[in-house]
């Protein structure tokens, strides 16, 4: 399993930053338990989701353990990547168009991020052909650092 990096896409190039990497919303707390978001995102993921809802309708973001494009954060159309007991929801976006934006991560990669707080970002190059963003010419990736989760 891969653990929490920076730039989270195994490409071996250092990616044009399109944002800052601060996040400007914050995902409302779904682990049990929980009241500290564990996931934000960028001004630059806001938008293109603005963009992306507007073609695909409410979407859905799915992190995984895997390698190269798996360990990317992956963007499908809301109810299209089935999630089970393998995953956690480790948090919920209010967009401003009013849909909820939930963001799932695989359990077993939750182990190795469970430390960690998530800012879904934006760069330019092509993802997965899996993930929605792709025909738009840029990339999810997840930026993260240490957070209190006591």
């Amino acid at each position: 399993m891969m653990s929490p990096t920076v730039d989270a896409h195994a490409t071996g190039e250092a990616p044009e930053h399109t944002s800052e990497p601060g996040s400007v919303l914050e995902a409302r707390p779904e682990v049990e338990g929980e009241s500290v978001s564990r996931v934000g995102m960028s001004q630059a993921a806001l938008d293109l989701i603005t963009t992306l809802e507007q073609v695909h309708g409410p979407l859905m973001f799915h992190q995984s353990g895997g390698c190269c494009d798996g360990s990317s954060p992956m963007c499908f159309p809301d109810g299209d990547f089935k999630t089970g007991g393998s995953d956690i929801l480790l948090g919920t976006f209010e967009l401003p168009s009013g849909n909820g934006l939930p963001f799932w991560m695989s359990r077993e990669q939750f182990e190795y991020w469970k430390h960690t707080h998530l800012t879904l970002d934006v760069v330019d190059g092509r993802g997965s052909g899996f993930s929605v963003e792709a025909p738009e010419g840029k990339r999810f990736l997840i930026r993260s650092r240490l957070m209190d989760v006591g």
